[in-house]
């Protein structure tokens, strides 16, 4: 169902251009928060995922180039559409291509679900931007991570711009939020075999390409906040702390480029070494 938008205050729209984040995830009603995904590239890995669409809104040029195959998928859904000087009074318009589509937010799986079947997860702890866990994300998707878990002080995966910096690979990881009890979390990753492995600068830490590490059957690879790392009540619980050895007197990466370096060297191997 098409329908042509002359202003951005239709009440129609206002899942677009007035609702703030924590609204759209509706934390008192989860199975009726919403997140927007922007640009077709992440839209299509979304409906790919079964998530389900609310509307779409696009530039009416579109119709028939980017959002060609889309609409098509959205059976029902409401079409809106409207020109290109509407839609680039959202904020973010240069990055969305002109197309977003509201979504309802998908149920979360369990810990356990996520972890049934996980050689590598990562567990990211209170990182906070946006950004970083949407790059985190795309690092785990490609680098051979098989699940996220989050700490209930993290940033939204769905957020807006985290869905954008994934590129969708939140709709392609599972994931879900571990308790907010830290001695209830490792007690969880213990019992499903998981060693827990830190990726923090501490005088016990070992260096990423330690043998030992790729030899673990099953890992969960701590990340930590922007700027402070991990706190050391954290670190004190974990099996291993892990440093990138690094130089010219650089102490440390973006927690987001430390997660693929990480990903990366931590994958796991059938033929481990």
């Amino acid at each position: 169902m098409r329908i042509q938008v002359h202003s951005l205050e239709e009440p129609a729209l206002q899942v677009y251009s007035r609702l703030t984040e924590a609204q759209l995830r509706n934390r008192l009603e989860p199975d009726k928060g919403i997140f927007i995904a922007e640009s077709p590239k992440v839209i299509r890995v979304a409906l790919e995922a079964g998530c389900q669409p609310l509307s779409l809104l696009t530039e009416e040029d579109h119709l028939e180039t980017l959002a060609a195959d889309i609409v098509p998928r959205l059976g029902d859904v409401p079409v809106y559409t409207g020109t290109r000087e509407l839609l680039a009074s959202l904020t973010g318009y240069e990055l969305t291509r002109g197309v977003l589509c509201a979504m309802r937010r998908p149920q979360l799986p369990s810990v356990e679900e996520v972890c049934r079947e996980a050689h590598r997860v990562v567990v990211v702890d209170n990182v906070v931007n946006s950004t970083n866990t949407g790059a985190i994300f795309r690092a785990a998707a490609g680098l051979g991570i098989d699940g996220v878990l989050l700490t209930p002080t993290c940033c939204d995966p769905l957020n807006r711009r985290s869905v954008r910096v994934s590129m969708g690979t939140v709709f392609q990881l599972p994931w879900t939020y571990l308790p907010a009890s830290q001695g209830e979390a490792f007690e969880r990753l213990h019992a499903l075999g998981f060693k827990v492995a830190a990726m923090a600068l501490s005088a016990r830490a070992v260096s990423v390409d330690d043998p030992a590490l790729r030899r673990e059957e099953r890992l969960a690879i701590v990340m930590g906040t922007e700027g402070d790392g991990l706190p050391d009540s954290t670190i004190d619980r974990c099996d291993y702390v892990v440093k990138i050895p690094m130089s010219r007197g650089v102490d440390s990466l973006n927690v987001a480029a430390a997660a693929a370096v990480a990903f990366w060297q931590l994958r796991y191997s059938r033929e481990r070494l």
